[in-house]
């Protein structure tokens, strides 16, 4: 029989994380372990209070399928007795971890997909004053992609500080929903002006159509916005990409069906994180294989990982090994 636990950990971020929303400390992430006899999968999942998540809340969905996992539930059945969000990527990403381990076979295997390989992953700026941007962005200017926090009334002089302080890098910017109508063209039109290769999320979830008039040439990316495939056509003709996260989709078999979705629109793909450790961002490697844009830079703000952690050389993160996950 199948057995589920949940444990709460704490991984301290170096120095801050901060957002137009506020700033973290330290990466709070939960655990979850499903056990059969000798083996045991493992999935990490990030609960967000910007979708009304806490860490008790997810704690509590989670051991609330405790008796669905030692039934024997499978991923498919879990996408329908379960709502996207963190607590159903913890139970998803154990049960495909559990099922390389009893199987021998390695996720990416079990997928039908080729041997993964390493990817360019953008590494995040936090938000602050102009001239702390400008240092950070100088600090890291040999990185070739830069994501980048904005989201306030002064955009402009960060975006500028940014770009100045690393001109041979490409730059995302991540507005968090912080734009409005009376900023938002001057704000893109910059953007161009700068070479921005990305916008994430410049307007608030829910006001999307201010987006139908604008005039841009730089990319949007949907991500509050976007959790699951179903979001997928009210957003037709409003965004150019969508970010893929698995805390948002509900795990990697939900993500793997917004991939496909987003793929056949023709939209763009980015896979994203919230700050988590490197158990989260394992499955989120071999989702991201084919993605235009790689966002999996969580473990690189912490001031410290998971014992197994994934490998991280310069900008570059290799796929799991399997004693970390899958």
């Amino acid at each position: 029989m199948r057995n589920l636990s949940v444990t709460a950990e704490r991984f301290p971020i170096a120095g801050a994380f901060t957002i137009s929303r506020g700033s973290k400390t330290s990466a709070d992430v939960l655990t979850c372990e499903i056990r059969d006899g000798t083996a045991a999968g493992r999935g990490e999942c990030v609960p967000y209070a910007r979708y009304g998540e806490t860490l008790e809340s997810v704690a509590r969905d989670i051991e609330g399928m405790a008796e669905a996992v030692a039934s024997g539930i499978g991923r498919l059945e879990l996408l329908h007795l379960m709502k996207p969000g963190a607590a159903r990527n913890a139970i998803d990403c154990a049960l495909w971890d559990l099922d390389a381990k009893t199987t021998g076979r390695r996720v990416a295997g079990l997928l039908g997909e080729r041997e993964p390989h390493a990817l360019e992953t953008a590494y995040t700026l936090s938000l602050g004053e102009p001239e702390a941007m400008h240092a950070q962005a100088r600090q890291n200017a040999w990185r070739p992609l830069l994501k980048v926090k904005v989201g306030t009334e002064d955009d402009a002089a960060r975006m500028r500080a940014v770009v100045s302080g690393a001109p041979d890098s490409r730059f995302i910017l991540d507005a968090n929903e912080g734009w409005n109508a009376a900023d938002l063209e001057r704000n893109l039109a910059l953007a161009e002006e700068l070479g921005i290769a990305l916008i994430e999320q410049p307007v608030k979830a829910g006001q999307d159509a201010l987006l139908g008039g604008v005039s841009r040439k730089v990319p949007l990316c949907a991500d509050e916005s976007v959790h699951t495939a179903a979001d997928l056509d009210r957003l037709a003709g409003l965004y150019d990409c969508v970010n893929i996260k698995l805390d948002k989709a509900g795990g990697l078999t939900a993500a793997l069906e917004l991939r496909e979705a987003a793929r056949q629109r023709g939209l763009l793909v980015m896979v994203g994180c919230m700050v988590g450790t490197s158990l989260a961002m394992a499955p989120a490697v071999l989702l991201a294989q084919d993605a235009d844009f790689v966002d999996l830079d969580g473990p690189l703000l912490l001031a410290r990982d998971r014992d197994e952690k994934l490998a991280y050389e310069g900008s570059m993160v290799s796929p799991p090994d399997p004693s970390l996950w899958g």
